[in-house]
């Protein structure tokens, strides 16, 4: 599949998974390969304790307002406090508004009607998809659990609220959830059992509650030795020039990678049985600090894999 079709077939890119597997990689990874291919594409923050601005080598700290992090790529982040401020001085309340925040009574109100924060959140996204000209919102979504509960608040609010504005934007929100030209979600997991079993389960669960389309499956962290059974009987042979220490190092290293590569192929292949998605798989990054240049490397693995997606995916 072209990458350029790739990425236009949605607006709205939702990235989830749960703790632990690499989202917040997977989501700037997707944010840089995007904007080598469009003019100008957006990656949200939600939770505000990313590493982004790091990643892109940004010194600021995201905020309310978009800014720019390279080319044709801007980062935000969206926080529900923000999201009331805004709404209230779109609305003639800009004299209380921040007082209201700072009273605490957001939370106040969240006690009182569950779902409220998100569908704070979730409005602000739906207003940047329809009313910017950003061609892609890359969205860096909470951990799976909050993730369906985060996409559930607007379902919740319309069973509960008789009227006005908060049904209002609470259909609207489902609407753009509802439309995959408008909103996608993609999942990223470790090929692990753990988070295998978290992904299936909430891939039904968006499905089916929800109703919103998911994109391929981003399997993360995957590792790639080139070794195989002979290479340990070339290792074996090599005894004789090695120190011991030295033998036994190499042999425990090669014998975890294969034993890896193993319980990896068998979690792939029960995610190829179980949920019927196209996977982007992107290797393991054998470091503690990601930067730019690591980025880039995962950007081709990316490129990569969505070139072996079939064109009638996105049409279904």
């Amino acid at each position: 599949m072209d990458l350029f079709n790739f990425f236009k077939s949605s607006k709205v890119l939702i990235i989830a998974g749960k703790g632990g597997v690499g989202r917040t990689t997977v989501a700037a990874t997707i944010a840089l390969t995007a904007s080598k291919v469009m003019d100008k594409v957006l990656i949200v923050e939600l939770e505000g304790k990313s590493n982004l601005p790091n990643y892109f080598n940004f010194d600021n700290s995201l905020k309310f307002e978009s800014q720019f992090v390279r080319d044709h790529l801007e980062a935000q982040r969206i926080t529900p406090d923000d999201s009331l401020i805004e709404y209230m001085y779109d609305h003639g309340l800009k004299a209380i508004s921040k007082r209201l925040v700072k009273s605490g009574v957001i939370d106040i109100v969240s006690t009182a009607v569950p779902g409220i924060k998100d569908i704070l959140v979730l409005g602000k996204i739906k207003q940047l998809e329809m009313e910017t000209d950003y061609d892609l919102i890359i969205v860096d979504a909470p951990a799976t659990g909050h993730t369906i509960s985060f996409l559930l608040s607007a379902q919740g609010l319309i069973e509960s609220a008789r009227g006005g504005p908060v049904k209002i934007q609470s259909q609207e929100v489902l609407e753009m959830l509802a439309d995959p030209k408008r909103c996608q979600v993609c999942l990223v997991t470790l090929a692990e059992e753990t988070p295998v079993t978290e992904t299936i389960e909430a891939a039904f669960t968006l499905e089916d509650k929800i109703g919103v389309k998911l994109g391929p499956l981003i399997v993360n962290g995957i590792v790639n030795s080139n070794l195989d059974t002979n290479s340990l009987k070339l290792l074996k042979e090599m005894k004789d020039k090695l120190k011991q220490s030295e033998f036994h190092a190499y042999q425990k290293a090669a014998e975890f990678s294969l034993q890896k590569e193993q319980l990896q192929k068998e979690q792939i292949d029960k995610l190829n049985r179980l949920l019927p998605l196209p996977q982007i798989k992107l290797f393991e990054l054998f470091t503690t600090e990601i930067t730019l240049n690591e980025l880039e490397a995962l950007s081709d693995a990316f490129k990569a894999g969505v070139a072996t997606i079939n064109e009638e995916f996105l049409e279904n």
